[in-house]
């Protein structure tokens, strides 16, 4: 719950129950809108639902101790990621790896990332040796003479599978390209493992020639395909 916006503000406000169930769904959504935190109604409706069925415990002001504590913790936590993120927007523009911001949904931590698994991209004679290396190829089977192709090799290195598949998780987020070839996988019976792997071999291939090119991204070059 902490790790969302509204589970933020519901436990900095009403770690009792009872304030929230006074205060109503509508009420609290005005509530939340008035601090920048969007909440639907459907939303709003099942937290004060929530809230008016739970039942009173022992120790209940010693655990709002305990939240508060958790969440003045939280925020030094935040205040060090933020830090952290804006000093890797500092350093991005002396590499190779700038260019990568310029794709809807890859931030400054997604295209350090995957500059600093990727390391110097010259190294690198394709994008078919990156995703090898990064163990996302399929892994394939014999038995019995015959081969079958089963789940990915996981054989590679696990910072650039992290952040291949990071990326093509910021595509299917935020990519209306991506977003239909991933609808179009779910549609032929494709599994999110499978759109997950196929999703980062589209990054893969969009995040190489980017690098390698210097060219900010266009979306005209990346048509919906087949990967």
């Amino acid at each position: 719950m902490l790790g969302t916006r509204v589970g933020r503000l519901v436990a900095a406000h009403f770690a009792d129950p009872d304030r929230l169930a006074a205060l109503g769904a509508d009420r609290f959504v005005q509530f939340a809108t008035d601090r920048g935190v969007h909440v639907s109604r459907t939303v709003a409706a099942r937290l004060v639902a929530a809230a008016r069925d739970a039942l009173p415990q022992r120790g209940a002001a010693a655990a709002r101790g305990v939240l508060a504590a958790d969440l003045a913790l939280l925020e030094v936590l935040d205040g060090q990621i933020a830090a952290a993120e804006d000093a890797l927007a500092d350093l991005l523009p002396a590499t190779a790896f700038q260019v990568l911001r310029t794709v809807p949904g890859w931030g400054a931590v997604r295209a350090a990332n995957y500059g600093a698994a990727l390391g110097d991209p010259s190294r690198w004679p394709g994008p078919a040796q990156v995703y090898r290396a990064s163990g996302l190829s399929p892994a394939q089977y014999e038995s019995a003479g015959h081969r079958r192709d089963g789940t990915i090799s996981r054989e590679g290195s696990v910072p650039l599978r992290r952040a291949l598949i990071d990326l093509g998780l910021g595509l299917w987020l935020h990519d209306p390209a991506a977003r239909a070839y991933g609808a179009a996988l779910r549609s032929r019976g494709k599994k999110g493992k499978v759109i997950a792997c196929a999703m980062a071999h589209r990054a893969n291939r969009i995040a190489y020639a980017m690098v390698r090119d210097q060219r900010a991204y266009d979306p005209a070059r990346w048509p919906l395909q087949e990967d």
